[in-house]
């Protein structure tokens, strides 16, 4: 933990957003060099200008990749784009459309030339596929980092089904934009966007979002809501959710400044716009005791922090398990055989609660990708990552968004006080005391490239190990259970508790994701020997 971590940000703590901008145009990357590479993570393309890894030359080649790649699937609709407020947003978004003009795509940006959070994209895609069946089918980018600190840039494909894009997907798009950088960019086609179209995204979202969120009843209770965006691009929807649903909601902070020199820092001394984090949410938690609940988004809107008056910020692990109790109880119209859907490193209160519930639990890799299906054909009403990411069936059962969407989240938290007259904190103690009370955490521990990349690829049968802090094992996986995908690391798992082990991918380290439901003391050893474990593994 840096010893600022909390404290404002200072003035040597901010970017110089002209030299961001400044190099976005003026570096040219070496894609020999696989720190300056397109490279799709689970949420698309991300890094800085500033180290060569995020220019306008990957932009225009992964734009021109993207056309290459939905001509190819037979995409040729509408591709809807929006941006967050991260200061390479608008310059991509611009290069894009360039590239989308020259190659004759059907560009639709926000009519307001307003920020574009990841959920509303989603929720655009979906909607105009549903109104036009039979038809071209609709795609989307979005233009974000996501949390990343302001230095960083975004860019990121979704599908048709309005979801992000699968590894078949963005490995071939990474490979063809490494190929066109490599190659000159020859064969990148850019022109004036003078006749990109328009789209009220905010309008249609807000319009839509009584389909999912009982607003009635959180009116009728006068729930007081604060809503900090967090200078993200959902600051002008809160707004007008709190005008068209006549709410009790306050915009907290309505900043915008891509330096984000209203933020506190965040564990590790950087600016970054997480809404899981008490340190980056250190200013917004002084608010606490002003509102029955307070929330907050991250640049794009995609993830949520839940702020009680009894219980502060929610761990995100413990929201979605209060969550998904009070939705599977709340939404009779979904579909009695609905999963519930959680990543294989969210918390195993999840597990008891699903078992309790009589449904199935689904569990995934980590990437919300592999939910999409699921939220597509209602056979998952819910699907949540640990990392405060999640998204959920309209209240008739059908689909929302299948991409994560920090905003109905967010809303969530508003109906459950209303309707069940506790706050989500309050909750999750009554859920403590019929289930137990975990402890969880995430630590990380040092490894090489090589290891890593061992790590990345290692059979749960590797794991000689048969027991873990005093309990005998019980699966050793290397594929999640719900999907047979594999996980891109080990999961260890005993009857009171669990680790996970998968590489970074950013940092030489790999982290550790750990559960017990026999206290801290426990959950100290679990982690102990659970780098022990995934050592002797790798040496092996």
């Amino acid at each position: 933990m840096n010893a600022r971590a909390g404290q404002k940000a200072q003035e040597s703590d901010l970017i110089d957003v002209h030299a961001l901008v400044e190099a976005y145009y003026r570096l040219v990357p070496d894609v020999d060099n696989p720190d300056q590479k397109v490279v799709f993570g689970t949420s698309g393309h991300r890094g800085s200008s500033l180290d060569s890894a995020f220019n306008e030359t990957h932009i225009a080649a992964i734009t021109q990749a993207i056309v290459e790649y939905r001509a190819e699937q037979g995409v040729t609709g509408p591709l809807f784009i929006g941006r967050d407020t991260h200061a390479l947003s608008r310059p991509a978004e611009t290069t894009a459309l360039e590239v989308l003009e020259a190659n004759g795509v059907h560009a639709l940006v926000d009519e307001f030339d307003d920020f574009v959070p990841t959920p509303a994209l989603s929720h655009a895609i979906i909607a105009y596929n549903l109104a036009h069946p039979g038809e071209p089918q609709a795609d989307g980018i979005v233009v974000t980092p996501s949390h990343n600190p302001p230095r960083d840039g975004g860019f990121k494909y979704n599908p048709p089904h309005g979801g992000p894009a699968d590894s078949d997907a963005t490995g071939w798009i990474a490979a063809r934009a490494n190929d066109l950088i490599a190659a000159g960019s020859v064969d990148v086609k850019r022109a004036e966007p003078s006749a990109v179209d328009t789209y009220d995204y905010r309008g249609r979202y807000v319009d839509d979002l009584a389909t999912i969120i009982d607003f009635d009843a959180i009116r009728s209770a006068g729930v007081r809501i604060g809503a900090d965006p967090l200078g993200g691009a959902s600051v002008h929807y809160w707004q007008l959710i709190a005008e068209k649903y006549d709410i009790d909601l306050t915009v907290v902070n309505g900043l915008v400044d891509p330096t984000w020199a209203f933020m506190t820092l965040d564990w590790d001394g950087k600016i970054r716009m997480d809404p899981s984090s008490a340190s980056a949410m250190a200013s917004v938690l002084e608010h606490k005791d002003d509102f029955d609940v307070l929330t907050g988004n991250d640049a794009d809107a995609d993830r949520h922090g839940i702020v009680t008056p009894d219980g502060g910020l929610m761990n995100p692990n413990h929201f979605l398990a209060v969550a998904i109790e009070y939705l599977y109880t709340h939404r009779p119209q979904w579909r009695a055989d609905a999963a519930i859907g959680k990543t294989l490193v969210s918390s195993s209160m999840i597990d008891r609660v699903a078992e309790s519930l009589e449904r199935t639990l689904t569990e995934v890799p980590v990437g919300f990708k592999w939910f999409v299906s699921g939220l597509v054909d209602g056979t998952v009403a819910f699907g949540g990552e640990e990392s405060a990411g999640a998204s959920f069936l309209r209240r008739d059962g059908s689909t929302w968004t299948t991409d994560k969407d920090g905003i109905i989240l967010a809303l969530l938290a508003s109906e459950i006080i209303a309707v069940t007259g506790k706050t989500p904190s309050q909750l999750y103690a009554d859920l403590t005391e019929r289930f137990g009370s975990p402890a969880y955490e995430r630590i990380d521990a040092v490894a090489t490239k090589e290891q890593k990349a061992r790590l990345a690829k290692l059979d749960g049968a590797a794991i000689t190990a048969t027991e873990l802090a005093g309990e005998p094992i019980v699966a050793r996986l290397s594929e999640a259970p719900g999907n047979g995908a594999a996980i891109g690391g080990v999961k260890v798992v005993t009857e009171n508790a669990w680790f996970a082990a998968r590489p970074s991918g950013t940092e030489d380290v790999y982290k550790i994701y750990a559960e017990s439901f026999r206290g801290a003391e426990h959950l100290a050893l679990v982690q102990a020997e659970a780098k022990a474990i995934v050592d002797a593994a790798l040496e092996g």
